[in-house]
């Protein structure tokens, strides 16, 4: 006589349920205008960071919910490179790191697979036996839905793009985003509804 213990699906439901609170947590776009840059000014990676930990009260508070510091450049070693991960934070919600790698420019499929490797390292090396898998982020100042589509991120539940503005939106820009939005959300479902077919 076998015995079932539904264990598979308590398994599936706690990825489900664990997928659905990451991005609870995170958002998209992130706005930085308490960074004071005014929008027709070129900036470095460097500087954002520089203005995000001069100002990290309130980066935490646009963040999101469960958010701590840790570290700025926090050096990763291999027996064979070294590597900085621009910004680290821990999630007391989600019980996991958060690295950031910023980007001033579109996102590209090399910042992808920069960011992927980032995780898996900081994974293997750092991670504690009780923390759940790291969440990389990548927070872009402009972000390509098709390399999205087509990359690591569309298939992983714990590597994301996100987008930064420096400045809150006008009026037309914000109507413009949330058509964006609401087309992108209607593909993706059409999507669905033809997968599950």
């Amino acid at each position: 006589m076998k015995t079932y213990t539904l264990a598979y699906e308590r398994v599936l439901q706690h990825k489900k349920s664990s997928h659905e609170t990451i991005h609870s947590v995170l958002k998209d776009p992130y706005i930085f205008e308490f960074l004071g840059i005014k929008s027709d000014e070129k900036i470095s990676e460097k500087e954002i960071e520089t203005g995000i930990i001069d100002h990290i009260q309130k980066f935490l508070l646009e963040f999101g919910k469960g958010f701590a510091f840790v570290a700025r450049q926090q050096h990763i070693s291999t027996d064979t490179s070294d590597f900085y991960i621009d910004l680290v934070f821990y999630n007391y919600i989600l019980k996991c790191f958060v690295i950031i790698d910023l980007k001033t420019g579109e996102l590209s499929h090399q910042d992808i697979g920069q960011i992927d490797m980032y995780v898996r390292m900081y994974d293997d090396l750092k991670r504690g036996d009780d923390d759940n898998p790291t969440i990389g982020i990548l927070l872009c100042s402009e972000k390509d839905e098709t390399i999205v589509k087509y990359s690591v991120l569309n298939d992983k539940n714990n590597l994301f793009a996100s987008k930064y503005l420096l400045y809150l939106p006008r009026e037309e820009e914000l109507k413009h985003i949330i058509d964006q939005d609401r087309i992108r959300f209607e593909l993706d479902q059409e999507d669905k509804n033809q997968t599950k077919i």
